[in-house]
């Protein structure tokens, strides 16, 4: 069984040294890390890297089912190329300076930038041929407003190009007033299907009808994504988020599948907890979740939580990975509207991410470096955006990250 295969080389992993693990722990607290451990066989094939600079991966155990989550590899100090989407409201900030502090760090990398405003007529050709090139992109926030009657450019990036799996992790900053602390949580979300199928159709008039989609095929393999992330990163609890009381067959069917996994994972504890029980124990009691798998729906709402009792929107970054390419963002996707053009905006949320794509990359040694950097800023309290009750603008707190870069 490809579940089967998956739990042996996630096994072998864990086994060859713990080099596999999601965060370095700085001052008591888990720092958000991606990057990769392990040669995998795939059209470009990923260099090992030692157990030490190694900080993130799943791709050991993914690649027993040809589901590589870091297609790319290369030499360290190789030259590559990414695509850039600025996006809407604070994309232009934040994003701005994610490229200073990249270019203040000497990142071997270049952007191609793509800005478009005409959301309705969908993703530029040229933006999907650069990201078809590239692999790889990082990107600022979209909005789609309610009355609108296109496709979400996020869905659309998500569907197209089947970035099946959104990871978050919210955590603890030390120095970062938050609501509860003690906080390491990560979010494995289906990015593919669910409510967000765009299915929708008025059956008579003054009745939609609105389709949600769960597969087993995609339910499986988000479910082995989850639990072969879990044990490669020594984490100890998986929890699956579902409403399978009440909408027996499709979220039954999600449920049945990470059961079906984790029958297979027998040293990670497992429960399956209602979304709406889910909400509740996370603004109550969080530190008891780990490694959560949620459909679409429900990750998107459960994510925003996590990143709000955690310091607020603008701290955490996210991932996108599909099996030939990710995107990588900030992990609560707000736009910031009321404040955009104002250099107000935090961009920790954005530089993180692109912290996890140098990882993705392979750029270890930038990565921690600007990372850390970060993280200095946050705990010292040298420089603080007013959503972290601070009166510095956006330039001035890249400033104090490129201040900080050793």
């Amino acid at each position: 069984m490809q579940s089967t295969r998956l739990l042996q080389a996630a096994r072998s992993a864990v086994a060859a040294g713990q080099g596999l693990f999601h965060g370095s722990v700085a001052n008591g607290a888990r720092v958000s890390t991606l990057g990769a451990t392990v040669a995998a066989a795939a059209p470009r094939t990923l260099n090992t890297l030692t157990a030490a600079s190694a900080n993130w991966s799943s791709n050991a155990a993914a690649a027993a089912v040809s589901l590589n989550p870091f297609p790319l590899g290369g030499t360290l100090n190789q030259m590559r190329t990414a695509t850039l989407l600025p996006g809407e409201g604070i994309g232009e900030e934040v994003n701005g300076a994610l490229v200073d502090v990249f270019e203040a760090a000497d990142v071997p990398l270049e952007f191609e930038t793509f800005r478009f405003s005409n959301f309705e007529d969908g993703l530029p050709k040229d933006a999907i041929k650069s990201f078809q090139k590239n692999l790889v992109a990082i990107k600022g926030p979209f909005t789609t407003p309610v009355k609108s009657t296109y496709t979400s450019i996020n869905i659309l990036l998500r569907r197209d190009f089947d970035l099946f799996a959104n990871v978050v992790h919210a955590y603890s900053i030390p120095g970062v007033k938050s609501r509860l602390g003690g906080v390491d949580v990560v979010m494995i979300r289906e990015n593919t299907e669910g409510e967000y199928s765009g299915m929708e159709h008025e059956a008579v008039p003054g009745v939609v009808e609105s389709l949600k989609i769960i597969t087993e095929a995609r339910s499986m393999r988000i479910a082995q994504y989850a639990f072969a992330y879990a044990a490669a990163n020594n984490r100890k609890k998986v929890t699956a988020v579902h409403k399978a009381n009440i909408m027996k067959s499709g979220d039954g069917l999600f449920l049945d599948c990470c059961k079906r996994v984790a029958a297979e994972y027998p040293h990670i504890e497992f429960e399956g907890m209602i979304v709406d029980n889910t909400c509740m124990q996370m603004v109550s009691r969080p530190q008891q979740f780990d490694v959560m798998i949620l459909p679409n729906l429900y990750g998107n709402i459960v994510t925003n939580i996590a990143a709000g009792i955690c310091g607020g929107p603008g701290l955490f970054p996210g991932a996108n990975i599909g099996e030939t390419g990710a995107v990588f963002e900030q992990g609560a996707r707000h736009s910031g509207l009321d404040i955009a053009g104002k250099n107000k905006a935090n961009p920790t949320g954005q530089i993180l991410g692109g912290v996890m794509m140098l990882r993705y990359l392979q750029l270890t040694k930038h990565a921690d470096v600007i990372e850390s950097a970060v993280m200095r800023v946050l705990e010292g309290n040298k420089a603080r955006t007013p959503d972290l009750g601070g009166s510095a603008t956006t330039t001035d707190y890249t400033k104090a990250i490129i201040a900080h870069l050793e």
